[in-house]
């Protein structure tokens, strides 16, 4: 079916104001800029680019001049001829790329991305729009469709569905930037919006409710650590180190050796590095330690990342994989914060505050926040080193730690 043309009317265009492109049909628009500039334009492709054409300010360009400008070149696109050359010289606009998802994607994340605490975040950002999104790269932003969103989501809808989610909300999120900035119609809805748009159109993720992360049962976490501690990878130690101390994935994959202090067995996360915003003290446990001191090379430096192989920093996938070759399918790495919960509810009589505290959960009443400080840590060294022994003696002899991926 042919596109539709002449879709406004003189009324219609003169009672416009949102800043953006207005489509008259047939590639002719009246443009609106943020300060209310009004011009008609007609975009087409020019040199394999498309690109937009100034045909004058619509105070001085009526609607039928506009029109039968854009009906003449049309007539030159369907020659092979270029519409610009219709034009007198002093009449030709500049001619202005039209912003692409890709160009503008790299553009928003590059503003924001120093507002963002994990260097990792700023990776995934880019990978997963780069494996999952990249059939967006080239189409002009306001010509992205509720169809093309569809077509890149549904195959891993459900077979990936936290990928899947992530990917929506980052295409979502840069949309609504490009639209803050004038690049799309003000009017126009975000086809990646979900509630209310494609929570009709996709299928139900089981499983997937907000905030829940896979947890193993915290009686067969003994059997799965023996069974991780016969692996020798990197990414197995940086799997146990973060179990064994409850941590976040982020906060393990991120620990430097100067946030550890080993004469007082600490492992202090600053508050750039935690989610609440405030800085963690994790009591070590000895089985934590024997991780560290086996990783421990004669020329770390302060500022080096423990579980990195020549400067590089693991990512959540590598333990995300490991666990797949493990055959745990249905276990994610933060859900074992999970595990390390339900076990200290039910197999030990720590109060909750300490419990809480060694999740680093923001505590918003005083007087359990309080626990966070002085005695509370000698506590919770404790705590942490019941669920190291719960979990399993660390044999050292005849494990080694190869730099390599499972």
């Amino acid at each position: 079916m042919a596109r539709a043309i002449n879709i406004l009317t003189v009324r219609a265009a003169s009672a416009l104001k949102e800043p953006g492109r207005h489509s008259d049909g047939g590639g002719l628009y009246l443009r609106i800029t943020t300060g209310g500039a009004r011009s008609w334009v007609f975009m087409s492709a020019v040199g394999g680019k498309r690109v937009e054409i100034g045909l004058g300010p619509a105070s001085s360009v009526g609607l039928a001049a506009a029109r039968s400008l854009a009906a003449e070149m049309r007539e030159a696109v369907a020659l092979g001829s270029d519409p610009r050359t219709l034009l007198a010289p002093k009449e030709v606009a500049e001619v202005v790329p039209i912003a692409t998802f890709g160009s503008f994607a790299e553009h928003y994340i590059a503003s924001v991305e120093a507002g963002w605490k994990n260097p990792i975040h700023r990776q995934q950002w880019r990978n997963s729009l780069r494996d999952h999104a990249a059939v967006l790269n080239d189409k002009p932003l306001d010509q992205i469709t509720t169809d093309d969103i569809l077509a890149l989501l549904q195959p891993i809808w459900l077979t990936k569905a936290e990928t899947a989610g992530r990917v929506r909300g980052r295409i979502e999120r840069i949309l609504d930037a490009a639209r803050a900035k004038g690049l799309m119609p003000r009017d126009m809805a975000n086809p990646a919006r979900f509630k209310g748009h494609l929570d009709f159109l996709l299928p139900k993720q089981g499983g997937m409710g907000r905030g829940h992360h896979a947890a193993l049962a915290y009686k067969d976490a003994p059997t799965f650590m023996g069974a991780l501690r016969g692996r020798h990878a990197l990414a197995a130690r940086c799997l146990e180190f973060t179990i064994l101390t409850a941590a976040r994935s982020g906060e393990a994959l991120g620990a430097t050796w100067g946030e550890i202090d080993a004469d007082n067995k600490l492992w202090r996360v600053p508050a750039s590095r935690m989610k609440a915003g405030a800085e963690h003290i994790v009591p070590l446990s000895d089985a934590a330690l024997v991780i560290l001191s086996a990783l421990n090379g004669d020329d770390a430096k302060p500022h080096d990342r423990i579980f990195s192989i020549n400067g590089a920093t693991r990512s959540n996938m590598a333990m995300a994989m490991l666990l797949r070759r493990m055959k745990m399918n249905n276990v994610t790495t933060h859900g074992f914060r999970s595990t390390f919960r339900d076990w200290a509810g039910d197999c030990t009589n720590y109060p909750r505050e300490i419990i809480e505290a060694a999740l680093a959960h923001t505590i918003q009443n005083k007087a359990e926040a309080a626990y966070r400080r002085g005695t509370a840590i000698e506590r919770r060294r404790l705590l942490m080193q019941e669920w190291a022994d719960y979990l399993g003696n660390w044999e050292p002899e005849g494990v080694g730690i190869q730099s390599t991926l499972p």
